[in-house]
């Protein structure tokens, strides 16, 4: 286990009324990549900048290598932070930009000229040393901003939103190449971002906040596949999300009524349930079924076969490259998503005018906590 580096020790952030980030609690490991993700206003940029010292927790204690840094100033942490607007000088060239930081530090001039070539070189930027930044594509600017804060040596960089200005295909790209700079480096990241793709991609663990609060911790794979809470289901979205009441339970089987019918969920390990609990499941859209509905075809019983069925028809579908989406509506008005692969959609030749029925094992639904 690596050792502890940041440490948020029930640290809030008040502006006035308003509560930005509220009793948080939260340990980042030296060499671990950490994303903060959530909707707007939910105090993942408020927590990197209180971690850069731009903003002073109003309580609570933030500790990075060891030492209390509330009252430390920005200038004096060593925290440097890739922008989202980037920040680079128009009027200075790439090398000329990432020697910035080395000048302030009092760094002779040709150390810094030979440190700043080093690090444009590893980030593949060597035939563009001298080129002016207004004359460097986005993607070009992008590696200067992080060569600027990398050539400091620092053993921590913040990122916030850094590629949110990008092209979609030069996303892609520069994910890649954060996430072998990273790893080669060892340097510690903290990156905030809006986008689930960019988070699990290429961070260790995930953090959700929401409301100034923590909603869940973990791998990218629990997040997605084992939400929290229904605000983390919904969030990271392709989650089905139901409610009901338990009507009756038959050993590690629950069934439990929902307004578009009866459904069984498989209870996990150590939980019980009272007849009449209310309870919230989710059910990743990839572990549904999607099948041409039959009358012939005899009904599950859920409690007898452990597989769950309801009947809808299509109301859109949205495509992502090789992946579908498929929006399903029951009788009642309950939506419901189904992804499937391209080539299935062919196969499946879904209309609006057709009624399907859609299936799950009750062991693919995740218990909510609420």
């Amino acid at each position: 286990m690596s050792d502890t580096l940041v440490e948020f020790r029930q640290v809030v952030k008040r502006f006035d009324d308003f509560v930005a980030v509220k009793s948080l609690n939260l340990s980042i490991a030296e060499g671990e990549f950490v994303a903060l993700m959530g909707p707007s206003g939910c105090g993942k940029t408020t927590t990197l900048r209180m971690l850069a010292g731009l903003e002073k927790p109003t309580s609570g204690e933030i500790i990075l290598n060891g030492r209390v840094m509330n009252d430390v100033s920005a200038s004096e942490r060593d925290t440097p932070m890739v922008w989202q607007s980037l920040a680079l000088f128009p009027f200075l060239n790439a090398r000329e930009n990432v020697e910035f930081g080395l000048k302030m530090k009092g760094v002779d001039a040709p150390e810094r000229r030979k440190r700043a070539i080093h690090w444009l070189e590893r980030l593949d930027m060597g035939e563009f040393i001298e080129r002016p930044v207004n004359q460097l594509s986005g993607g070009q600017r992008q590696r200067v901003a992080l060569a600027r804060s990398l050539v400091i040596e620092p053993k921590i960089l913040l990122l916030d939103e850094p590629l949110s200005a990008l092209d979609a295909h030069l996303v892609i790209r520069m994910q890649g190449v954060l996430s072998k700079l990273q790893k080669e480096l060892g340097i510690t990241f903290v990156y905030v971002t809006h986008s689930q793709s960019e988070a699990f991609a290429m961070a260790d663990r995930v953090v959700i906040m929401g409301n100034g609060d923590v909603a869940q911790v973990g791998t990218s794979r629990e997040i997605y596949r084992s939400p929290a809470n229904k605000f983390v289901a919904q969030f990271v979205g392709r989650n089905n999300i139901l409610g009901g009441s338990v009507s009756s339970i038959d050993g590690d089987l629950a069934l439990f009524d929902t307004e578009c019918g009866q459904f069984a969920l498989r209870i996990p390990e150590g939980k019980t349930f009272q007849l009449g609990q209310l309870i919230n499941i989710s059910i990743a859209a990839d572990r549904l079924r999607l099948q041409q509905h039959s009358d012939s075809a005899p009904k599950n019983k859920p409690m007898d076969t452990g597989t769950n069925q309801v009947d809808c028809t299509l109301i859109s579908e949205e495509f992502v490259g090789a992946v579908v989406t498929l929006f399903f509506e029951t009788k009642d008005g309950t939506e419901l998503m189904v992804q499937v692969q391209e080539r299935e959609l062919d196969q499946l030749k879904v209309s609006q005018d057709t009624l399907y029925t859609l299936s799950w094992a009750a062991d693919s639904a995740h218990l909510l906590s609420d």
